[in-house]
């Protein structure tokens, strides 16, 4: 699919590639949205300087533009990280409480069998999360 558009955080949010259209009628492919296109391009590809004062950034946007080498997709994850990896510990520890129960497998093996199995899903999944954490904030 082809998008075009004017809006540098709708493109680093769905972008996967970025195609720059260079003078003399040339394209470049870049990978990532405007935020990779942007660390990628040569120096001299820089549109000169318009005179003026600058635009001033909303504080979301400048707040966005200071993650220190995360791209918009990537600086979200990091701040959502965070409270889903607490909803997955507060999943473990009532999985982790109701099975416990000393008679439960003789009782209902059933459901002993799945919340076994919804434990260990969510163990890899906290342990998933915590990786991509620490490997984002590594970047950050």
């Amino acid at each position: 699919m082809l998008l075009v558009s004017h809006d540098r955080d709708f493109i680093d949010r769905i972008a996967t590639q970025t195609v720059a259209m260079e003078g003399g009628g040339g394209a470049t492919v870049y990978p990532g949205g405007w935020s990779d296109y942007a660390a990628q391009r040569p120096a001299a590809a820089e549109p000169p300087a318009k005179p003026g004062p600058a635009p001033k950034a909303k504080p979301a946007e400048a707040s966005a533009r200071r993650s220190e080498g995360l791209t918009f997709p990537e600086r979200k994850r990091f701040d959502d990280l965070p409270a889903q990896m607490e909803r997955l510990e507060a999943e473990i520890s009532r999985l982790t409480e109701f099975l416990s129960q000393p008679d439960l497998f003789d009782r209902e093996p059933v459901k002993f069998r799945k919340a076994s199995e919804g434990l260990a899903e969510r163990q890899a999944a906290l342990a998933e999360a915590e990786a991509d954490w620490l490997s984002l904030a590594e970047r950050a």
